[in-house]
């Protein structure tokens, strides 16, 4: 049968979205999702669930200082919120004002930067930044980092570290890719002593990212627009570990989703890459053997992605025992451990 938007939908306490990080990044909850069977686990015990020859795959993405507040030339009030750099001077942006400035029109932003709306793009804007630094240097500057709209508080000084992976690298996102939250330098000096290899990729992470599905036929709807770049080292890596018997295992969606972008033709592409891919349940894995991932919101694609990985009716039953048991949701929240539903 046709999936429908409602086949997504589950029921969550509000108090169980995470507001805050925990104090230590590994001190998480891990839902172990293998098929059916579910087991509880701390997030620290991940070295234990892994063998010598396994890879993992992180998204070494950096979060942008992505949320700027100012006025237009009329006075009215304007936040905006980056979606993606375009160029050294220019990025898409959402802009959240009473009335949605002209092409043509300026911003004054932060009470420094004139930023010329330059023209409109669908749901985005194209807005020019004054030279002749480089964007990213303004954005760090001047910006705030975005925190994401179900964590009801403002930015803290905390956040500068907790929202960020303790391996992010590349400038680029406007949300972290959180499943990497929870690892630390610790765990993993502990999972390279158990022989487990890392490979890395970059996948920047839109704003797209938080929009709701709108239609009930899926077949309907448009992803936004993301970049990514394999490195050729990580195309290796997989490749060698798929050779020895090693597991893959995809450190987030956005991991995941860059994967299998690269892998469209079959064997998995060195370079860069930007992706629309929908995955739905019926979807054909060819990368991932596993995916470590944080609980994702009702009727969103990032659910109905883990759906497609593990087995729509395995995740419903692992949602609801999450929610039975006050496990914490979204990007500060706990972690699940997903076996690939075919995997061999």
């Amino acid at each position: 049968m046709p999936l429908s938007l409602a086949d997504f939908d589950y029921d969550l306490p509000p108090e169980l979205i995470a507001q805050v990080p925990l104090p230590e990044r590994t001190a998480s909850r891990l839902l172990i999702a293998d098929g059916a069977r579910l087991e509880d686990r701390r997030f620290a015990d991940l070295p234990s669930l892994l063998q010598a020859g396994d890879l993992l795959v992180f998204n070494d993405t950096r979060v942008l200082h992505a949320r700027l507040h100012g006025v237009k030339d009329s006075g009215g009030r304007v936040e905006v919120l980056i979606e993606r750099p375009v160029g050294r001077h220019e990025a898409l942006a959402q802009i959240r004002a009473s009335h949605a400035p002209w092409p043509g029109s300026r911003l004054l932003l932060e009470g420094a930067l004139e930023v010329a709306v330059v023209a409109r793009e669908g749901a985005f804007f194209l807005l020019r930044f004054p030279g002749p630094e480089d964007l990213v240097d303004l954005l760090e500057r001047h910006g705030k980092l975005p925190l994401p709209p179900y964590i009801q508080r403002q930015a803290e000084d905390a956040d500068e570290a907790r929202y960020q992976t303790v391996y992010a690298r590349e400038h680029g996102s406007v949300a972290a890719p959180t499943a990497g939250l929870h690892f630390d330098e610790s765990l993993m000096d502990a999972l390279r002593a158990r022989g487990v290899d890392f490979a890395w990729l970059t996948l920047h992470v839109g704003a797209g990212t938080f929009q709701p599905v709108r239609v009930d036929d899926l077949a309907r709807h448009r992803m936004h627009r993301e970049r990514y770049v394999i490195p050729v080292d990580t195309a290796r890596a997989l490749a060698a570990a798929r050779a020895r018997g090693g597991r893959i295992v995809a450190v987030g969606t956005t991991t995941l989703r860059a994967l299998e972008a690269a892998a469209q033709e079959g064997e998995i592409l060195a370079g860069p890459g930007e992706t629309e891919l929908f995955i739905l349940p019926g979807f054909r894995f060819r990368t991932a053997d596993a995916l470590i991932t944080n609980f994702h919101l009702p009727k969103s694609t990032l659910l109905m992605l883990v759906s497609a990985f593990g087995g729509l009716d395995n995740l419903r039953r692992a949602y609801a025992h999450a929610v039975a048991e006050r496990y914490r949701f979204f990007s500060y929240g706990d972690a699940m451990f997903l076996t690939r539903r075919d995997a061999p």
